[in-house]
Order: C-alpha cells, then structure tokens, then sequence
C-alpha cells in the first residue's frame, strides 16, 4: 500500500482528496501548511506527494525546494495541485523538481491516473 502525503490549506479538497485516495487503497495523510507537510515528511515517509502551492507558513515551492534538496526525499514524487496557473509557476515548480503539475479546478480521476503513473516508474 503506498503512503500519499496530501499538503493544501484548503480542508474541503484535502478531505475530497483523502477520500479518493482510499478509494484506491491508498493510504493518506495531510498537511494543512507547509511546515506540517515538511514533519509528515518526516515522521511517514510518503511514496508520493499532492501539493498545493498556496500554503501558510511556507508555500508548496518552499517545500518542494526542501524536499529536493534532502537526501531522502530528493527523488519522492511530487504533484502540484494548485490553483496557480501561470506559466512562471508552471515552470518554476518543474524547474524546482515537480513531476507533474494541475491546475485547480482539476478532475480527480486525471489526477489518479498522474500519481499512479508516477508510482508505478517508482
């Protein structure tokens, strides 16, 4: 069963997130800020992350550029779900080491199909 980290400020989406997870035997866990998702990063070793880019306390380009520069977490895979749709955050968050990125509004189901893309390559 894989661990999926879900980091959003927002708890309607991070529990329609959690929800659709399990439904497909995932195990989930969140985060409401970026400082929270940098200690379940730490305490669960996830095998993949949802992460929204508007966070308080560190935003989710904080803490992908955290993630990429640990020694364990470096290579985790990472999904952007934000609803930042410019190209200079689209591109940032690729440059900075996102492996896929989706703008809110988004369709849970294309969401899945990207994380178990990832997953499978892991």
């Amino acid at each position: 069963m894989f661990t999926i980290l879900v980091a959003d400020d927002e708890p309607l989406m991070r529990e329609l997130l959690e929800f659709r997870l399990q439904e497909r035997d995932y195990r989930a866990i969140s985060a409401s800020d970026g400082r929270e998702a940098l200690a379940r990063l730490a305490d669960s070793a996830p095998d993949a992350v949802v992460l929204d880019a508007m966070m308080p306390v560190y935003d989710g380009f904080e803490v992908l550029r955290q993630m990429r520069a640990s020694t364990i977490h470096a290579e985790t895979p990472v999904i952007m779900l934000t609803a930042r749709r410019g190209e200079a955050d689209i591109v940032g968050a690729l440059e900075l080491g996102a492996n896929d990125y989706l703008v809110k509004p988004f369709m849970p189901e294309e969401l899945l199909a990207r994380l178990a893309r990832l997953l499978r390559r892991k």
